[in-house]
């Protein structure tokens, strides 16, 4: 048969009271415990701390990294002209010069243009020579028409100075004398006129020979122009040191700026160091490098 158990409800509850009431009172002293803590020192990581004694002096900081040295001159050649490449001379790793020629290049046209202002120089030059000489000629010749102009005006001058004394005794007429004078006024007229057409002479024939010389100067300039690309069809190193590069092949067309090759100086080298993002910030200019 059952047997009715007794009620634990009411004990229960009172436990849970009990429970409830200490959970609480724990949250609170908690709290009041927590509230009084001090803030806790921050935290590093150890990667970025240097452990050591403190002293006075000068702190080292050492920032590492990975590279390579390579030279300080640096020397690329680039073609000046169209050209095409007919010998490779030095190939990379060859000691070089800097007369060294490294390649062979050649240009038809540039030898034809080259001809051209050589004529056009010679012809500058002769025009030249000829224009000074026939200038020098037209020079002497109104020289000689001045100085003949100038004789007939002194000569003239002399007549009527001498009319003058003889008409003062009335050996020579009024009408004579008047002639000789006029003659004299009119030579004295031709002849300034002649000196002044000496002068201009003289400065039309400078000008002329100033706009020949200019031509030849100008067809000069041409030619070396010309024989400097000439000459620059046999690539030289332009640098003592080691040549590095040379990127084109025997037959290519190369076109003004490809280039041609590349001369480094060994005996300057520099340090081209690889450093991390993070430490990169610690470097600073003018600091000591090993």
């Amino acid at each position: 048969m059952d047997i009715a158990r007794p009620s634990n409800l009411k004990q229960k509850r009172i436990r849970q009271g009990i429970y409830a009431g200490l959970s609480l009172l724990a949250v609170v002293l908690v709290s009041v415990g927590l509230s009084r803590l001090k803030p806790a020192a921050p935290t590093v990581e150890r990667a970025v701390v240097w452990p050591n004694t403190v002293k006075r002096g000068p702190m080292v900081r050492q920032v590492r990294g990975l590279g390579t040295l390579v030279p300080e001159d640096i020397r690329w050649i680039p073609a000046t002209t169209q050209a095409r490449v007919e010998k490779i001379v030095m190939r990379p790793g060859t000691a070089v010069t800097p007369d060294t020629v490294i390649l062979e290049l050649s240009n038809p046209q540039l030898d034809q243009e080259l001809q051209d202002a050589l004529l056009k120089l010679k012809a500058a030059e002769a025009g030249l020579v000829n224009l000074r000489v026939q200038l020098q000629n037209d020079l002497l010749q109104q020289k000689a028409a001045s100085a003949s102009i100038e004789a007939d005006y002194n000569k003239a001058k002399m007549q009527a100075q001498m009319n003058e004394a003889l008409a003062k005794d009335q050996l020579v007429s009024e009408l004579v004398l008047r002639q000789s004078k006029v003659d004299a006024a009119q030579l004295e007229v031709r002849n300034q006129i002649a000196h002044e057409q000496l002068a201009g002479k003289a400065d039309s024939t400078r000008a002329q020979l100033a706009v020949q010389q200019s031509l030849v100067d100008q067809a000069r300039a041409v030619m070396q122009l010309k024989q400097k690309q000439r000459d620059e069809l046999r690539v030289r190193a332009g640098i003592a040191g080691m040549l590095q590069l040379v990127p084109v092949e025997v037959g290519q067309q190369v076109a003004p700026g490809t280039n041609l090759a590349r001369v480094a100086n060994p005996g300057r080298l520099k340090a081209e160091i690889k450093i991390a993002e993070t430490q990169a910030k610690d470097i600073q200019l003018a600091q000591p490098a090993e």
